[in-house]
């Protein structure tokens, strides 16, 4: 399912999805990943000022498959049957 994400808080709230379906705690992801707790707990926030970098290495720890989807988001919303 392609969800767009278009705030910090869009992210966070996927990434909280994302990890309690892989049924792991914050401390589990953010020792994954090599950062602290709060990291993961200010992420899964929305703050918008977390760093990307450690930001997708969340994403990608959590299973979370972050894509390119210009292309697909230009026919977003889908139109409606008539």
């Amino acid at each position: 399912m392609f969800t767009p994400l278009a705030t910090a808080a869009d992210f966070g709230a996927a990434l909280t999805r994302a990890r309690k379906g892989l049924g792991i705690t914050q401390r589990e992801l953010a020792l994954s990943i090599g950062v602290g707790e709060r990291f993961i707990v200010d992420l899964e926030a929305g703050k918008p000022t977390a760093q990307l970098g450690k930001a997708l290495a969340a994403a990608k720890a959590a299973g979370m498959s972050v894509a390119d989807t210009a292309e697909i988001v230009q026919d977003w919303p889908p139109a409606r049957p008539k």
